[in-house]
């Protein structure tokens, strides 16, 4: 059976944010407003943090590299996942967790269905019942959406079971699981139409939005069984095809329902800053993106780039009824950031990101060229500045211990002439003398989610207040660009993908056919970098062979003393006095990557499988 059956909730029952926290009788919760209200706020808890949890998908994508051993990334990447050995998988997509019994997506549908169930007979009128409503048919659908797009189809579970029931139920196919979301989302457009909701509820565009993404998912190879099965042979050789897309219909159908549905929320608003005549400067397209992805919540932000959120996670350290996070917030930055600043280094990119960032005028980084790979760091797309930290990089103060080794605030990540034959190693190196555990392996920090606002200091008593983007709207100008394209529509195309790159700063796309889907494939990878996308995208284009089957390059840096000069003390980057030499390296010290066709789609737990003798595991599995 399914772990969620056999209990009320397979994770944590003190959802209600109310006092008393006992649970409260069905028949007082659906009487009673504010009760009703905080059972609907119980449901969003099931998102968790969203992406900002200590291991994040992006370790399992060629975006970044998990820098801590012993967390189960590795049984994953290296393609030894079984049934029976999960690899880490987090809690806002499992359909059975690891080392557990708990089903986290079950636990979220039941408690969604509750209130779907119980809502429309409920009494009270103190507050709008029609958007709790709306808001239980959006979260439902978000969480069968999880489920999807990590496992295919899934058994479809819309009803409250009883203890006595039978709670073995099979797998519906991916159609059915897709037929059933939208129908969910339509419903909840219905109902959220004119509501004004707070931030981090659902609204009218979160659902229009979120149907634009799985009808853009429902379209691509992944899903069209003629197309992957002609792409691998562990699918083509599956028995149950229907389980992981469709196996019949109209493709180009598909693709102009997913156009259709990304233009229907592309003309209800007109996001940020993408009516820019010409591209940005260089300073700007890095200042728009800092704001775009701080959610316009700092004090160095554009406010206004809050409004590209369409669906968003709030991060704070109050347990309100609006976000329902954990009592002290979480610390994206003391997870993240570089370990001379007492941070943890954990989702660190690699050079292979680093590497697919365009120059400035559109040309690809290339290291034959002697005067790019002499300087790798100059001239670059105006976003890698606002995502990664890297040696020479300027960020914020050290903390007052570190301050002498490094007065003037810059990343160090390489090793420096000390003028006697010898090396001093950067203080964000795993040899630093501040702390040698915790940092990069890659030589990289991830920047991109961390305020640089200097009053903010990332460490375990403090944190941050930025938002977690589960959908904004440059998402849907992306979806609407990649349909138009696979439709053959490349200079409509090209009109709304050089609406995001001007504002990044960059010059217009002029490609068509071919060349044109490969650039809108590594601008995509660019603007959406660590947000959770890279991992869908690249199994939904059947190109992760060739993305996490690259493995892992990090970056080590010298810095030799030009003739006659004198080391720097303390050390700071200087190209007048030091020679940079960089060099890119295979990384295998935490994990060797390969790349196996089972892991387009995650196994079913063997628990999970035991206990429903109607289920059917994935292929490869």
């Amino acid at each position: 059976m399914l772990a969620l059956m056999a209990f009320p909730f397979s994770c944590n029952t003190d959802f209600l944010n109310t006092k008393p926290t006992a649970l409260v009788p069905a028949a007082t919760t659906w009487s009673d407003g504010p009760l009703s209200q905080a059972f609907v706020f119980g449901v969003y808890s099931y998102l968790g943090y969203g992406g900002f949890e200590e291991q994040m998908l992006a370790a399992y994508t060629d975006e970044a590299m998990f820098t801590h051993a012993g967390r189960n990334i590795n049984t994953f990447n290296e393609g030894t996942e079984s049934p029976s050995n999960l690899a880490w998988t987090s809690g806002t997509y499992a359909w059975t967790q690891p080392g557990s019994n708990s089903s986290p997506m079950y636990g979220a549908i039941r408690a969604a269905n509750t209130a779907i169930v119980n809502l429309p007979t409920a009494t009270f009128t103190t507050v709008d019942k029609d958007m709790l409503l709306g808001e239980a048919y959006f979260l439902r659908a978000y969480f069968y959406h999880q489920l999807t797009r990590f496992y295919g189809g899934v058994p479809i579970i819309d009803k409250l079971y009883k203890l006595d029931e039978d709670y073995s139920i099979a797998r519906n196919t991916y159609e059915e699981c897709v037929n059933f979301i939208l129908s969910d989302l339509d419903q909840a457009a219905t109902l959220l139409n004119g509501k004004t909701t707070a931030p981090g509820r659902a609204s009218k565009l979160a659902a229009l939005a979120l149907k634009a993404r799985v009808l853009l998912y429902a379209a691509s190879d992944l899903h069209d069984m003629p197309t992957a099965s002609i792409k691998s042979s562990t699918i083509s050789g599956f028995a149950n095809l229907g389980l992981l897309g469709y196996t019949t219909g109209d493709r180009t159908a598909r693709w102009q329902a997913a156009k259709d549905a990304a233009k229907a929320v592309l003309d209800l608003m007109s996001g940020y800053k993408l009516g820019l005549p010409a591209p940005a400067t260089s300073a700007e397209g890095t200042a728009n993106y800092i704001s775009l992805s701080l959610g316009g919540g700092s004090k160095v932000a554009d406010a206004a780039a809050a409004d590209e959120l369409l669906f968003l996670r709030s991060e704070t350290g109050l347990y309100t009824a609006e976000n329902n996070w954990p009592l002290g917030g979480i610390h994206f930055g003391i997870n993240n950031g570089p370990n001379g600043y007492h941070n943890w280094a954990g989702n660190t990119p690699i050079q292979q990101l680093v590497d697919d960032y365009e120059m400035m005028d559109g040309s690809k980084f290339d290291w034959s060229d002697p005067a790019k790979a002499s300087d790798p760091y100059s001239n670059r797309d105006p976003r890698f500045y606002a995502t990664v930290l890297y040696d020479g990089a300027a960020w914020k103060p050290r903390p007052s211990d570190v301050a002498i080794l490094d007065p003037v605030s810059q990343v160090q990540t390489g090793y420096y002439d000390d003028g006697m034959g010898g090396k001093i190693n950067g203080i964000d190196t795993r040899e630093s003398v501040v702390e040698n555990w915790n940092g990069s392996r890659t030589h990289y920090y991830v920047r991109k989610f961390i305020d640089p606002d200097p009053a903010v200091v990332e460490n375990q008593s403090g944190f941050q207040v930025v938002p977690w983007p589960f959908i904004r709207y440059t998402e849907m100008v992306l979806n609407y660009s990649e349909a138009c394209i696979e439709l053959g529509l490349d200079v409509e195309a090209k009109v709304w993908l050089n609406k995001v790159r001007y504002r990044a700063g960059m010059p217009a796309i002029t490609e068509s056919g071919t060349a044109l889907r490969d650039h809108y494939r590594n601008e995509r990878r660019i603007e959406l970098v660590y947000e959770e996308h890279r991992y869908h995208d690249a199994r939904r284009w059947m190109i992760a062979a060739t993305t996490l089957g690259r493995g892992i390059k990090d970056m080590h840096v010298d810095a030799i003393l030009k003739a006659g000069a004198t080391p720097l003390v303390p050390y700071r980057y200087d190209k007048t006095v030091y020679n940079y030499v960089y060099t890119a390296e295979d990384n295998t010290s935490n994990e060797t990557r390969t790349w196996v066709d089972k892991m387009y789609f995650r196994p079913i737990g063997r628990d999970e499988m035991n206990r429903n003798s109607k289920l059917i595991q994935n292929p490869g599995y």
